[in-house]
């Protein structure tokens, strides 16, 4: 693996990322050689001064001095902080993009505060890393590896004298990792833990208001959050029992400096300008170590976060073909199997065919696997074992965006965006006209409550609709459906929310959306399935019946009794 390719890695860079942060370090290194530039001036103007020689010609040797030092920070922050920037910008675009193609079994593993926190904060962690801690511990190597090997040039001995506390206290530093890492993980599981009670808390509010538990649920909060408090101060310690013994052997640098400089110089191996030099190096010579041994153990902390990007950077996505050919839009489940995480069996040989120009039910009692049904054929999922074809196309040798274009989709949980009314529906084609949009609304018979609201279509709904009831929500989510005219159509409880008048009237309008199309409906009251020509009764994952209600009925069973209880 080549130095590229460690740091795409290791710090969840883009290639052009890391080969910016290559540039950084060199950047840092060459600071860091510019300021050695005012130790070689104080060294040569002392001797000078000594000798009796002219020192006038330093003013303008200063000049230079503070414009070389000048001109390599120019460069340093370009290459640190700026380059920096865009690469966080680039970072949060690709984590966006790759969880736009992700399966949705990689957020069964996840919740929503654990991908915020990845997405906002180890984002945001990593980018002060890049910036203010990693091209500076690299350049500080770097640059201190070179003025260590020319100070034996000089005289190995006292140059044995100023560095030996270097690779100790590296050391020191390089054992924290495994330490580190565990500290690092308790803490981020602490802060996910606390912004996953906080995003509960607002999310049910009204609940806890009911049942007069906010006192107790802030409780826990509280708990939470003295975690988190307690799970940082250990992590703090733990860094610093490895940073500061390491920065104290530093200091004892100079000191050994110092001593050993005075023993030769009394035996006159050296002279007293040599002596002086080194101690001058000495103490600039710790300083970027210095540094950098605190840059190191943070560092070392970016472990968590940049695994934590990676697990989504790396995840692997759903590929296919972006060619649709399929023949017609039948759809056809061949011994589906489906397990969650591997450990959970869902759905077990289902087999049944969805037709075109036929509305097919999917009955059945709760967790029976209908929902799941749906979103496999779309492939929200791929299966665990057996095939599902539209019109004989192999759906999971297809590029799921592509697939989605064929369908229509109405679920139970409707999702709103903190925008118009108009803008709400217009998401189920994005080109559609204003005209074609109010056209697609009516026939949801939107317009009764659009037309009471502040500014009509061009009035904000709020996040997820919250100045809508639950049956207006439902009613844009249909009328997105009336916009796109997908050939296949997938409602599932799509009507639940809805008055028995209401449904009855979007019951008439779909009736005209389904026309020639394949159309597969989840529901539990038999009113709204009425008009079904296929039943598939789902129990325990398995196809228990399925054919016509007139069949189902004279078969007797799950279907029948169902019917009879809600008559």
């Amino acid at each position: 693996m080549n130095i590229t390719k460690y740091l795409q890695h290791r710090f969840a860079l883009s290639q052009t990322g890391a080969k910016e942060m290559i540039k950084g370090c060199l950047m840092c290194a060459l600071h860091n050689f510019a300021l050695m530039f005012p130790v070689g001036l104080t060294f040569y103007f002392v001797g000078d001064l000594f000798n009796g020689n002219d020192v006038s010609n330093y003013l303008w040797q200063i000049v230079i001095c503070l414009i070389i030092i000048a001109l390599t920070y120019y460069l340093q922050y370009n290459k640190t902080y700026y380059s920096t920037y865009i690469e966080s910008g680039v970072r949060r675009i690709a984590i966006a993009e790759k969880l736009r193609k992700l399966p949705l079994s990689f957020f069964a593993k996840k919740d929503l505060a654990d991908l915020t926190t990845t997405i906002m904060s180890d984002c945001a962690y990593i980018e002060t890393a890049s910036s203010h801690w990693i091209e500076e511990f690299f350049g500080a190597i770097v640059s201190t590896f070179f003025i260590c090997i020319s100070l034996f040039f000089f005289d190995w001995k006292m140059a044995l004298a100023s560095i030996w506390p270097l690779p100790i206290s590296l050391t020191i530093v390089a054992l924290s990792p495994k330490v580190m890492k565990a500290f690092n993980q308790r803490q981020m599981d602490a802060k996910i833990d606390l912004a996953d009670g906080i995003q509960e808390c607002l999310e049910t509010m009204r609940e806890l208001k009911m049942s007069n538990a906010e006192n107790a649920y802030i409780q826990t909060l509280e708990q939470k959050i003295d975690r988190v408090e307690s799970k940082t101060m250990i992590n703090e310690w733990a860094a610093a029992s490895f940073v500061v013994p390491a920065q104290i052997i530093l200091k004892i640098g100079i000191a050994t400096t110092a001593l050993v400089g005075g023993i030769m110089f009394a035996d006159e191996k050296i002279d007293l300008m040599m002596m002086f030099m080194f101690l001058l190096v000495a103490s600039r010579l710790y300083d970027p170590m210095s540094g950098a041994l605190t840059n190191l153990a943070a560092i070392i902390s970016t472990q968590v976060p940049c695994s934590r990007m990676n697990e989504i950077l790396e995840g692997k996505t759903q590929q296919g073909s972006e060619i649709l050919d399929n023949n017609g839009y039948d759809i056809d489940f061949k011994d589906v199997s489906f397990t969650y995480n591997n450990s959970e069996t869902v759905l077990n040989n289902v087999t049944f065919t969805a037709k075109q120009s036929e509305v097919t039910a999917l009955v059945g009692p709760s967790g029976g696997g209908k929902t799941t049904v749906s979103r496999l054929a779309a492939r929200f999922w791929d299966v665990s074992g057996g095939k599902i074809t539209v019109g004989g196309m192999d759906v999971s040798k297809t590029d799921p965006e592509r697939l989605l274009s064929l369908f229509s989709i109405v679920f139970q949980d409707v999702t709103l965006f903190n925008n118009t009314v108009l803008e709400n529906i217009r998401i189920g084609r994005k080109n559609a006209t204003d005209e074609e949009v109010i056209a697609a609304a009516k026939l949801a018979h939107c317009e009764e409550f659009v037309e009471k609201l502040p500014q009509k279509w061009n009035t904000d709904i709020g996040e997820n609709g919250s100045r809508l009831s639950g049956g207006e929500r439902q009613r844009i989510s249909i009328a997105r459906a009336f916009l796109k005219d997908a050939p296949i159509i997938l409602l599932d409880e799509a009507t639940s929310s809805l008055d028995v008048e209401n449904e009855s009237l979007i019951q008439q309008s779909l009736s005209q959306l389904i026309k020639n199309k394949t159309v597969m409906i989840i529901a539990h009251r038999m009113r709204t399935i009425s008009g079904a020509d296929k039943i598939v009764v789902l129990k325990d994952g398995k196809v228990s019946q399925q054919g016509s209600p007139e069949q189902l009925l004279k078969e007797g069973g799950f279907f029948k009794d169902m019917l009879e209880k809600q008559r």
